[in-house]
């Protein structure tokens, strides 16, 4: 069923857990998910980026009529994201596409012009129904609030929110966005400092590289959202290898994604398990 994110984000986080969200690229990505969610007997949501928008030739319609598809169809509750936002035109054609939220991205920019964009893009939003997430990011700095050793400032985090108005922040405690080892490591008194300091909810991005320990020590301690994304490449495209590599005569893409698709869903079955209680 589809439900909007926020309550699903909201209801997570009153259970004392975190509610999961997963990068949609194909179809595929879509349909496992859900799979796997309905295995877990957990809510979910299903976030396609502006990176996998312009993979789909810029068209968000078709793939987002596919995860709407795919969440109606559910028998959990389900929620579609539009992630990583930076071209406000894209903000536009959320809502009539099916999205219950987005996340503007404005990480790349100074803090004053990040501020400035995201009230903007907040609430041109929220007066379109919209539940919306943004990013503090490193001044100046091209990869944003995940670029190697940047951390979130509590103080400057709440000041941003007051700012902005967003209904949920992502900020950087350690992880990194396209991690396929998973060795990264948390600083767990800043993610407290912060849940004490911002009163929306906490998101994880790039949370792929880190251990299962790390991230229920980072729910505990206040992160309400945790992003998911390489993790679901990685079951995929070990998926797909093996498959081809042991049948190299397979023609059929229906033969060899059909065990990826079954191999993400393995994936999100487990995290959404270790994330979001019942």
């Amino acid at each position: 069923m589809l439900t909007p994110t926020g309550e699903i984000v909201m209801a997570a986080r009153a259970r004392g857990g975190a509610a999961a969200a997963f990068n949609v690229i194909t179809v595929e990505h879509a349909e496992a998910i859900v799979t796997g969610a309905e295995a877990a007997g957990r809510p979910v949501i299903l976030q396609i980026s502006e990176n996998a928008v312009r993979f789909h030739h810029g068209r968000l319609a078709p793939i987002a009529a596919a995860a709407v598809a795919v969440a109606r169809a559910s028998t959990v509750p389900v929620a579609l994201h539009l992630d990583h936002v930076e071209c406000a035109e894209l903000l536009d054609e959320a809502a009539p596409n099916g999205f219950g939220s987005v996340m503007y991205d404005a990480s790349r920019m100074s803090y004053a012009d990040n501020v400035a964009a995201t009230a903007a893009a907040a609430a041109r939003c929220r007066a379109l129904g919209l539940w919306v997430e943004s990013e503090l990011g490193e001044v100046g700095g091209k990869d944003g609030a995940h670029a190697p050793g940047v951390r979130t400032d509590p103080d400057e985090a709440a000041a941003y929110v007051a700012a902005t108005g967003v209904d949920a922040l992502a900020v950087a405690v350690g992880s990194a966005h396209a991690m396929r080892e998973r060795t990264a490591r948390l600083d767990h008194e800043l993610i407290a400092r912060l849940r004490a300091a911002v009163p929306v909810p906490l998101v994880l991005h790039g949370s792929s590289g880190v251990p299962d320990g790390e991230l229920t020590a980072a729910v505990s301690g206040g992160m309400a959202k945790i992003n998911i994304g390489t993790a679901l490449n990685t079951a995929f495209t070990a998926a797909v290898r093996a498959t081809l590599a042991g049948r190299p005569e397979l023609v059929d893409p229906r033969k060899y994604l059909t065990p990826a698709r079954i191999a993400m869903a393995d994936t999100v079955t487990a995290a959404l398990r270790l994330l979001t209680p019942l």
